[in-house]
């Protein structure tokens, strides 16, 4: 008798622990590509923000998640050729931060049918990534960083009361430059303004086009331009010798040297991805079945010793109530 519970117990216990393997076994695992335009702070923070709003929603690397993570270094080639590979590697998702990863992971993909989760794009419209009521133009959806235009203006008209000119350098080929350019001329004649415009092709081009620029104009507007923001350095280092304010677009622009934003956060774009991107991966939804979202909202951003390196007073007052005030600047 004794001998059967026994064996009646040990049977019970190996079931209990065959059932057990079997539900670790079958736990869903995702995979996904994370293809990246170039390397600087507003991009990077988008990649964190978009693992961490994945692990919100229980979506973990290293626990039930493999990450291939891949850096295009703003070129476009080598974005379309990241996108090829994943494809190749049969990856459940990928991930396109900035317009030109977007577009190649798009191109990439059509014919799997492999969903397409973007942030950072100024204009999905205008990068051919929606129709003009936001619905997906295929299995792909995202986030947009779409510029304050008009908060900006206002920033740099309280912070510059007498100034008329603002110069902005962009890159020709990028989609989301180009009409965000338009809004600006568009809209600066409310505040006074005019644009002044530089379009440049490559990183190359930068230097000899902002020397150009700051003796055209009373500051610098730098924009999520990828080609621009990677040679940031360059573009501050033309404004400092003239003496003229450069201001960012967001705040890691701000951290490395321009003098005030108005600006979205990042880190948070990227957890709105991220939560995006979990419903396609768990399958509670398409890409193509989400409209691509905005990050609401802007905030102010300065830096006292950018002011400072330039001579520049700012307006106390006004930059009291800043979300974020810096008095180091930070050279990536």
């Amino acid at each position: 008798m004794k001998k059967k519970m026994m064996t009646a117990l040990l049977t019970a216990a190996m079931l209990t622990t065959l059932a057990a393997g079997t539900a670790f076994a079958e736990e869903e695992t995702y995979s996904i590509g994370i293809s990246q335009f170039a390397e600087h702070g507003s991009l990077d923070n988008c990649r964190e923000g978009f693992l961490e709003g994945l692990k919100e929603a229980g979506i973990e690397e290293g626990v039930n998640l493999e990450v291939d993570f891949q850096n295009a270094q703003a070129d476009t080639g080598t974005a379309s050729q990241i996108s090829d590979s994943f494809i190749s590697k049969k990856v459940d998702l990928i991930c396109a931060i900035a317009t030109p990863t977007a577009m190649s992971a798009y191109n990439s993909a059509m014919a799997s049918q492999t969903p397409v989760i973007y942030t950072a794009v100024s204009d999905p419209v205008a990068a051919g990534l929606a129709d003009e009521d936001g619905t997906p133009v295929g299995e792909i959806t995202g986030t947009s960083d779409k510029l304050p235009v008009e908060e900006q203006l206002a920033m740099i008209r309280a912070l510059m009361p007498d100034a008329t000119k603002i110069g902005i350098l962009y890159t020709t080929s990028e989609a989301n430059s180009v009409s965000t350019i338009e809004e600006y001329k568009e809209k600066a004649g409310d505040y006074g303004f005019e644009i002044v415009e530089t379009g440049i092709n490559t990183i190359a081009d930068v230097e000899m086009a902002a020397k150009d620029m700051v003796t055209k104009v009373d500051c610098i507007n730098n924009l999520t331009d990828n080609t621009v923001v990677s040679a940031l350095q360059t573009v501050l280092a033309a404004a400092n010798d003239a003496g003229i304010p450069v201001f960012g677009s967001e705040v890691e622009q701000v951290k490395n040297g321009c003098m005030a934003s108005m600006g979205i956060d990042y880190v948070e774009l990227g957890k709105q991805t991220g939560a995006m991107a979990a419903k396609v991966l768990k399958g509670e939804a398409k890409a193509s079945e989400m409209n691509y979202e905005i990050c609401e909202g802007a905030s102010l951003y300065v830096n006292t010793a950018a002011a400072e390196l330039i001579g520049y007073e700012l307006d106390a007052d006004y930059i009291k109530d800043a979300a974020e005030t810096f008095d180091t600047i930070t050279v990536e």
